[in-house]
């Protein structure tokens, strides 16, 4: 498998889209965190 240069390709460009999606998501979260702690209110859609 670690031979194979299409699955290593495939693997690499999973793992960067998943952890891009894991951060996009904690950085939502927390900005909408300080928002709230900020404004003392939900932010806006």
């Amino acid at each position: 498998m670690s031979d194979n240069e299409l699955v290593k390709r495939l693997a690499w460009s999973g793992l960067v889209a998943g952890i891009g999606a894991l951060a996009s998501i904690v950085t939502t979260r927390v900005a909408a965190l300080v928002f709230r702690r900020i404004f003392g209110e939900d932010p806006p859609e």
